[in-house]
């Protein structure tokens, strides 16, 4: 995009009647010129001679600096910003010492193992990967992707001959390690670790490949290797701690970044009212009386958005906080494009209407390729994606990128942002708009630029000592090998006590040499690196028998239960019949002009208080583990088009029980009704408060409301009071609710700041109201739950002094 181009751009989207007043805030970040090093005099002169053929001449330092750390054998973590060619930096090294028997008979075999957190971006890299090979002619390097597309006759000759493998985690954990004496061609010569996108490893997920990576490192000693490990990470807080908690040895930081960058152009977007936009007076709340003005959801907006910039032939990524959101951008635009080709007769519009697409988790293995390879040809015009294609794929002169919704950290929000104006450019080349839904955060932010621009980038949280990520591991690692006394700390400090208790319990059989697997099954069964709660359930049209994709096991009650309407492709299907025992949802393909939305009711006990603080006069604040249980009760058919509720429907589902961290408030009776919260009020602000706290944990850990939860009431069983409580939505804890309590003072300040700058007056979706609560968001009492947070932070005050 020519320069100055973006600031046109956000004008012209600005410029219409229905969207004035939307744009909040813009900030300008200038381009930034680039810093070269040199080339290392150890680096393959074959892949030097190639990249300068190619106009890589000299690396950038930070690149420079990455690289000879790995070459010494330190673990290194580069830490830069998207599309800083962070690649270079682990190449060089592991190139160079795997082609150096090509040069020299005699140099020691070595081999590389590339980690990536999705299969998209290991596709991705072995395509670069191979165009580097291929054009410096390292005959020895023999790059290969093994993940769970990878066809089997393919695999027996990766696991022989493949010296640069590429995976991800899940397989390296379920298709690597159990079978590690395959991999001994690998394994003895294991050389380099790389770790792509390691800030994505964070909550239980980063805390369960933090072991997978003890357990590899573990292995390969015993082949004789001793691997240096090279990490890439996004822009993060203190990268060298992170990294260090992730492989379970100390490693230097480089985030000094040298790379060029392009001039962007970041708006912050709060979508206008229904009623204007719609060019109708706002909904009318008549129990009290008056106008009520709906805010356009993000989803709606940024299919507006999105159709203007193809229409304008702006290439345009849209990301979302759903697959579902991802289908329903991606149609709306096309539909919006098809009807503006109908009424200016254009030939044009009508051919961009058909190169937007949505891309998302859940697809085939073949629609993903398609789809990337779409995208990076520049056929396809646009893309709503997940956050699948926040590390995806490298797409080269993507003019804009549109963010709807809090995408859970600010590291995610630049990595995102990060995907517009790769081909480089000047100041104001590239555009970025972050389009806020109706949230208590994302209207935060709109509002308090501040929170986002000039702020530091937030630390992986991660906890590899969590006992119920680690005690399977300990089992999958026996099964490996068996632990040898001396040598459990290397699975961390908490591991012998845990081995003992294995061991009581008959899982572990403890021996004079060690601890050994003594059970039937496989041990790597015991682990679901991404908890997602089983085994995928299975799409499948009932007529044809069609595999249409799949949704994980957590989140199946909820998007393919009996009568679900389920989207794929801009295609709407209903869901005949889930199959609980055998992961199955039958589906038929059909057009309704109803959405359904799953409810569900939870309940929490108390299973350990860890801590009990104080908080002001009576307050109690609390951190422990807590039973939550979850059970998916029916669910409502709404309008397509109004979002009125059309009926209800029950569902006999069996419940989930969830063993995880909270955090928990405990108000007496007294202090809330001294507040000037009547009983019949209490359950309302309670209910109100906690959709509140959740909505603005995020601004303080590395999460989004959707990696926690909460359950409040009048009386709770276990305190027997007014109580509050926000969990971490992951078995055992993930670090988020304890983060919370940490720093209860300034989240409670921030929440109740958010409510209170609310302009609504009964609660909407932009303070009290949440997208995911079970009970319908009944009952709330706005007003309320700011004299109950206005209570919780004077008691915080009063606990200061």
């Amino acid at each position: 995009m020519e320069d100055g181009r973006a600031i046109e751009l956000l004008r012209e989207l600005s410029e219409p009647l229905t969207r004035r007043s939307c744009l909040t805030h813009v900030e300008r970040m200038p381009a930034r010129p680039g810093r070269h090093g040199h080339w290392p005099q150890w680096a393959d002169p074959r892949i030097v001679e190639h990249l300068s053929s190619r106009g890589v001449h000299a690396p950038w330092t930070h690149q420079e600096r990455a690289a000879q750390l790995a070459h010494e054998g330190r673990h290194v973590v580069l830490a830069t910003a998207t599309a800083s060619g962070k690649s270079l930096a682990y190449l060089l090294p592991s190139l160079s010492a795997i082609g150096a028997r090509d040069l020299d008979p005699s140099a020691p075999r070595a081999t590389a193992l590339y980690i990536a957190p999705t299969k998209a971006l290991a596709a991705d890299q072995l395509t670069n990967i191979t165009a580097l090979i291929d054009g410096a002619g390292i005959r020895g390097a023999r790059a290969a992707v093994y993940d769970g597309d990878t066809p089997s006759e393919q695999r027996r000759w990766i696991r022989r001959h493949g010296t640069f493998v590429l995976t991800n985690p899940d397989m390296l954990h379920y298709g690597i390690l159990p079978g590690h004496d395959q991999w001994a061609h690998l394994l003895r010569a294991l050389r380099y670790v790389i770790v792509d996108e390691c800030h994505t490893y964070r909550g239980v997920f980063g805390s369960h490949v933090a072991l997978v990576l003890r357990r590899l490192l573990r292995v390969a000693r015993s082949y004789g290797a001793e691997p240096t490990m090279i990490l890439a990470s996004a822009t993060s807080a203190h990268p060298e701690i992170s990294a260090s908690r992730l492989v379970g040895a100390e490693v230097e930081a480089v985030t000094e970044d040298g790379s060029p960058r392009a001039g962007l152009t970041f708006g912050l977007w709060e979508p206008g009212s229904r009623a204007v936009v719609d060019g109708r007076p706002g909904d009318r709340d008549e129990e009290h009386g008056r106008e009520e003005p709906l805010r356009r959801s993000a989803t709606t907006e940024a299919a507006g958005l999105l159709a203007d910039l193809v229409a304008w032939d702006v290439q345009t990524l849209v990301f979302t906080r759903s697959r579902r959101s991802a289908e329903l951008v991606a149609s709306g635009a096309r539909r919006l494009l098809t009807e503006a080709a109908e009424q200016r007769a254009s030939a044009a519009l009508a051919d961009r209407a058909t190169r937007v697409a949505a891309y998302r988790g859940g697809y085939l293995a073949e629609e993903r390729r398609q789809l990337e390879d779409g995208l990076r040809s520049g056929e396809l015009r646009a893309l709503a994606s997940t956050n699948a294609l926040e590390l995806g794929i490298d797409v080269s002169g993507l003019d804009a990128v549109l963010i709807a919704g809090w995408p859970g950290t600010r590291a995610s929000l630049w990595q995102q942002a990060g995907r517009a104006g790769r081909r480089g450019g000047g100041d104001g080349g590239a555009l970025a708009v972050f389009v806020a839904r109706e949230d208590p955060l994302d209207t935060y932010v709109v509002h308090h630029p501040e929170s986002v621009f000039g702020m530091e980038v937030e630390a992986a949280v991660l906890d590899p000592t969590n006992p119920y990520v680690l005690m399977p591991h300990l089992c999958a690692a026996a099964a490996e090998l068996p632990i040898r006394h001396g040598t459990e700390d290397a699975l961390g400090p908490t591991a012998r006590e845990l081995l003992e208790s294995l061991t009581a319990r008959g899982v572990l059989r403890k021996r004079p040499g060690g601890w050994y697997w003594t059970m039937e099954r496989s041990a790597h069964e015991l682990t679901d690196l991404r908890g997602s709660g089983g085994e995928p359930v299975r799409i499948v049209e009932g007529a044809s028998g069609a595999l249409l994709g799949t949704v994980d096991a957590a989140s199946a009650h909820q998007q393919v239960h009996d009568g679900a309407v389920y989207l794929h492709q801009g295609r709407s299907y209903v869901v005949d019949h889930l199959e609980v025992d055998s992961a199955v949802a039958l589906v038929h393909r059909e057009d309704p002009l109803y959405t359904t939305h799953a409810q569900s009711t939870s309940t929490i006990r108390v299973r350990q208080e860890d801590w009990r603080r104080p908080w002001g006069d009576g307050v109690q604040l609390c951190f422990g583990t807590v039973d939550v249980t979850d059970q998916v009760t029916g669910y409502q058919v709404r309008d397509v088009f109004t979002q009125a509720v059309l009926g209800q429907h029950p569902l006999d589902l069996p419940p989930r029980t969830l063993t995880t961290k909270a955090v928990w408030w405990v108000v007496p009776g007294e202090r809330t009704a001294a507040a000037g919260i009547v009983p019949e009020a209490l359950p309302g602000a309670l209910h109100a408060a906690e959709h509140a706290s959740i909505g603005m944990l995020p601004l303080l850990a590395t999460c989004d409301r959707w990696d926690i939860g909460g359950v409040s009431t009048a009386l709770h069983e276990d305190t027997g009071e007014p109580t509050i409580f926000v969990y971490d939505g992951a078995p055992g804890g993930a670090g988020f609710a304890e983060r919370g309590a940490q720093d209860a003072a300034a989240w409670l300040r921030a929440t109740a700041d958010a409510v209170r700058e609310c302009r609504c007056e009964a609660g909407c979706p932009a303070c009290v109201v949440s997208p995911k609560c079970g009970n319908g968001n009944e009952p709330l009492d706005k007003s309320a739950a700011l004299l109950l947070l206005d209570l919780l932070v004077q008691a915080a005050g009063e606990t200061a002094d």
